[in-house]
C-alpha cells in the first residue's frame, strides 16, 4: 500500500502545476508578440505588453509560495528529501527565467512600431527563427510539465540552430546595407529581434538544466565541446 501524500508535496505540486501554465502563458505571449511584429499591428503589440502584467503577477505568486512553504517546512523541522529540495530550488529559478523571458518577449512586442514605421516585410529567414524559438519554448514548458530530462536535453541541442539562424539574418542584413537594398534603421531592428530571440533561446537552456537537475541530480554545462554532464550531486 502507498504511504500517503504530506500535505507539504501537496502544496508542492500544486506551485508546480502553477509554474506549467505560466510555461504555457509566457509561450503564448511570445507568440503573440512575433505575430505582432509580422503583421506590424501596433494596438496587438501593446496587447502583448499589457498581457504581461499577469505573468509579473504569477511571477511573484509563484516565489512568495515557494518562500512561504520553505518556511513552513523549517518552522516544523520537517524532514524533506533531497528530490524535494531540488524540487523547490528548481521551481524559484525556472520561475525568474519565464520572467525574464516574458520580458524579451515584450520587447519583441515593442518593434512593432518601428517595423511598421519602415514598412518593409520581415524575411522568410526571420520567420523560420522565430517559430524554432517558439518551439523550444514549448519543448521546454512540456519537459516542465512531464518532468522529462531527455526532452530538456533536445532543447540543449536547439541552441546551436537558434545561433545559426542569427549569424545569417545579421550577415544578410549586413549585405542589404552594403548594396542599399535596407536601411540602417531596419537592420538595427532585425539585430534587437535576433537578440532577443537567442536571449530567450537562453533562458530556455537555462531551465533545460534545471529540469535535468531536479530529475536526475546531474548538473549540466556548456563547453566548446558542447553540454556535459558533471558528476551526480549526493
Amino acid at each position: 500500500m502507498a504511504a500517503p501524500t504530506s500535505g507539504f508535496t501537496i502544496q508542492l505540486d500544486a506551485i508546480s502545476k502553477t509554474l506549467v501554465e505560466q510555461g504555457h502563458r509566457v509561450a503564448a505571449l511570445y507568440e503573440s508578440a512575433c505575430d505582432a511584429v509580422f503583421s506590424m499591428d501596433v494596438q496587438a503589440a501593446r496587447a502583448v505588453v499589457d498581457a504581461d502584467d499577469e505573468i509579473d503577477h504569477v511571477d511573484i505568486e509563484i516565489e512568495q509560495r515557494t518562500v512561504a512553504l520553505l518556511g513552513e517546512v523549517a518552522s516544523r523541522a520537517e524532514e524533506v528529501s533531497a528530490g524535494e529540495l531540488r524540487r523547490m530550488l528548481t521551481i524559484v529559478k525556472v520561475n525568474n527565467e519565464l520572467e525574464r523571458t516574458a520580458d524579451a518577449a515584450t520587447a519583441i512586442a515593442a518593434l512593432a512600431p518601428q517595423f511598421a514605421e519602415i514598412g518593409i516585410a520581415l524575411p522568410d529567414t526571420l520567420r523560420v527563427l522565430t517559430n524554432s524559438v517558439a518551439g523550444i519554448l514549448r519543448d521546454i514548458t512540456r519537459s516542465i510539465e512531464r518532468g522529462d530530462p531527455r526532452l530538456a536535453k533536445a532543447v540543449l541541442d536547439a541552441e546551436d540552430t537558434v545561433e545559426a539562424f542569427k549569424s545569417q539574418l545579421l550577415r544578410d542584413a549586413e549585405r542589404g546595407i552594403a548594396e542599399g537594398e535596407v536601411s540602417v534603421d531596419y537592420a538595427f531592428a532585425v539585430h534587437e529581434l535576433t537578440n532577443q530571440c537567442e536571449r530567450i533561446a537562453d533562458h530556455a537552456t537555462n531551465i533545460a538544466e534545471q529540469v535535468i537537475y531536479v530529475k536526475t541530480g546531474a548538473i549540466v554545462r556548456h563547453t566548446d565541446a558542447g553540454w556535459i554532464e558533471l558528476p551526480r550531486s549526493s
